[in-house]
């Protein structure tokens, strides 16, 4: 079998994330004029005037199934450049039965309850729609659950005890999931129409503008001349964009393609490579302060601040990065790479003020979450239009700075105008086909969520999960993160956190009241999340291993090694709530994210075998048995795990010194004595 090309992944990754058709002429105007009118909506929505709940999420809706359906072909066999007639009655179909609940807005909320025959023909559509644009989109796995969801409030009566119950028919069940704000319409739609479109359009703009570039230039600039020094250029870039990003194939591309071939240039093997990308770029939904979907839904269902969950998952996605630093590092050790020489990259000033442009718009970001307090929603709409109005004024400040002859012309400044408008366009156009995916897992978890409320699947559950796990905390927690890394091989992290949030979560705590929900949360999105790079699915690492010609299995299960560390973290975080900045002081923070730094290092060198030389066994369990202490809080378990780490590094040095001070072995060739 051939390995993909770079040209082959980033088709891949346009059909993942952007759809597979693209066309000329006018429908290459009519469906990007769509998408345009959809960010265009949701910006107005987002800063200037609001539209109430269900009107804003239908309408929400009512764009991401058309837009499916223009530019998600039903198969592989379909065609890529034009639109079937089949396309056009379905995507009317579709966005028509989205509409009809706006249209008919003021009717429809006197039948909640008793729905008439019209209603229930345009419900059905919807749920099929739906399912429908999910498995073009996301894939067959989704929507079969939900289908599977469905049937189970269809077939209580028939079972097993502790999933018994008494059964509703299909005018009760699309009722719930149609009509109220419990089913398709729930929490998930809500928050994909309103906050993470919103980031999602921020991300699309500062990408179309350069700012993945500059990320990379920067971190090339700081960090390439270093051991290792791409690999760790990949780590800290993916970072900087993963915090206006949120999506995982979206940074690998866009800073894998930079930083992988300079990883294979100086040494590292292409499956290493891809796994040090797909493991950075898919971390890059844990850091505040734009967390992916899966966060803004988190502060729906807890109803809670946004900020407060950014503000708690902050050290986590800190000390995770550290540790994947922290690996980098020692693989570049262990296997005796360099980095790039100065000369050869760009000097850090330079860089720095060359685009420092794009950092106005983060700060004005960072400044309305912080210190404004306002919602993620403005604060993301007040960054974009930052982020426009900076880069219209550099294109018009380019047509002056490159005119011949001074003075006002304004057929120049009018194209510097023209460029900036179209790049606008451009990213207005990827941001609402980038969302199309989000939007149809979050709309299939609707239907997951609206059979659970409506069958009292949650409670069922969570007394299921008790029963195998005989009531054990450690049991619960140990059930609760294999059965998230096993949902999230083949569902997207949003989906994958709302069940696991609403089926299991509720089980931990139920165990241990004591564990504050927030912890109960973030633990199983940390898991779903990992599952990204987990094999057999895991579509940032075979992403990723496309770009570096790489086996894309054996780059799946590197990046699972990689990936080992943050399987700590969940499970400490539990355990001591410090961690998330609960009931804790400014000092135990910082003496916290020193430790469990210093934790996560060792862990790493158990995990590559490496510390001041190739570990023992014996060291191997030292280095483990440090990090546990030092990352779980307490004075005493940090002592003894600095205790620990002090005696490994005092056994390896002196093994060093042994080893360097032992002679040479003499050749075979030479006779001896000689």
């Amino acid at each position: 079998m051939t390995r993909p090309t770079e040209q082959d992944v980033q088709e891949r990754v346009q059909q993942i994330e952007y759809g597979a058709r693209e066309y000329r002429g006018f429908l290459r105007y009519f469906a990007g004029g769509i998408a345009v009118a959809m960010s265009l909506f949701q910006l107005y929505t987002a800063g200037i005037r609001p539209f109430p709940a269900s009107i804003q999420r239908s309408v929400h809706l009512m764009f991401v199934l058309g837009l499916c359906f223009l530019y998600f072909p039903m198969g592989k066999r379909s065609p890529r450049d034009r639109l079937p007639w089949t396309d056009v009655i379905l995507g009317l179909l579709a966005a028509g039965s989205a509409a009809y609940t706006f249209v008919f807005y003021e009717q429809l909320v006197t039948r909640v309850g008793s729905p008439n025959t019209l209603d229930m023909i345009f419900a059905g559509v919807a749920v099929l729609a739906v399912l429908e644009v999910a498995r073009r989109v996301i894939g067959p796995a989704l929507p079969i659950l939900s289908v599977a969801f469905i049937l189970y409030a269809y077939l209580g009566p028939y079972m097993p005890d502790l999933l018994l119950h008494r059964g509703y028919g299909f005018r009760r069940i699309f009722d719930q999931l149609y009509m109220t704000l419990e089913g398709i319409y729930g929490i998930p739609i809500g928050v994909s129409s309103t906050f993470v479109f919103a980031f999602v359009l921020y991300g699309a703009v500062l990408e179309r503008l350069g700012a993945g570039e500059y990320f990379i230039n920067l971190a090339f600039s700081l960090l390439g001349h270093y051991r290792g020094g791409p690999a760790k250029v990949a780590v800290v870039s993916s970072g900087m964009f993963g915090m206006i990003s949120g999506s995982s194939i979206a940074n690998v591309v866009t800073t894998g393609t930079f930083t992988i071939p300079l990883m294979k240039r100086v040494g590292f093997r292409p499956e290493v490579a891809g796994a040090v990308e797909s493991s950075a770029s898919t971390h890059g939904q844990l850091m505040p302060p734009v967390m992916g979907a899966a966060a803004f839904i988190m502060a729906e269902m807890l109803g809670i601040p946004y900020l407060e969950i950014a503000k708690a998952a902050f050290i986590p996605a800190l000390i995770s990065y550290i540790g994947l630093f922290s690996v980098v590092h020692l693989e570049a050790v262990k296997t005796g790479i360099q980095g790039i020489p100065r000369q050869e990259l760009p000097r850090f000033w330079p860089t720095f003020l060359g685009g420092i442009h794009h950092l106005l718009s983060v700060a004005v970001l960072i400044y309305f979450l912080l210190v404004e307090l306002a919602s993620p929603q403005r604060a993301a709409y007040y960054a974009t239009v930052v982020a426009l109005l900076t880069h219209l004024v550099r294109r018009l400040w380019g047509a002056h700075r490159d005119a011949e002859e001074p003075g006002f012309d304004p057929i120049r400044y009018g194209r510097g105008a023209w460029v900036a408008l179209k790049e606008a366009t451009a990213a207005f156009a990827a941001a609402a086909r980038n969302i199309v995916g989000i939007a149809a897992a979050c709309a299939c978890a609707g239907i997951i969520i609206g059979v659970t409320t409506l069958t009292g699947l949650g409670l069922r559950m969570t007394e299921l999960i008790l029963t195998l796990a005989f009531g054990n905390f450690h049991l619960t927690l140990v059930m609760t993160m294999v059965a998230s890394i096993i949902l999230g091989m083949g569902i997207p992290t949003t989906a994958t956190y709302i069940m696991m949030a609403t089926l299991t979560a509720p089980a931990i705590r139920e165990v241990n009241p004591l564990v504050p929900i927030l912890a109960a949360h973030l633990f199983v999105f940390y898991f779903g999340i990992v599952a990204d790079d987990t094999p057999p699915v895991a579509v940032a690492a075979y992403a990723a291993a496309g770009l570096a010609g790489g086996d894309p299995f054996r780059t799946g299960l590197q990046a699972f090694k990689f990936e080992l560390r943050t399987f700590l973290l969940p499970f400490m975080f539990v355990y001591s709530p410090q961690m998330l900045l609960i009931n804790t002081t400014p000092l135990e923070v910082v003496w916290l994210t020193i430790t469990a730094s210093i934790g996560i290092y060792a862990f790493s060198a158990c995990i590559q075998r490496q510390f001041v030389i190739q570990t023992t066994w014996l060291e191997g369990l030292l280095l483990l048995a440090s990090a546990l202490l030092l990352i779980k809080p307490g004075l005493y378990t940090d002592l003894t795990g600095f205790g620990a780490l002090v005696f490994t590094y005092w056994l390896q040095h002196r093994r060093r010194r042994r080893l360097s001070a032992a002679p040479a072995p003499v050749p075979s060739s030479v006779p001896r004595g000689e």
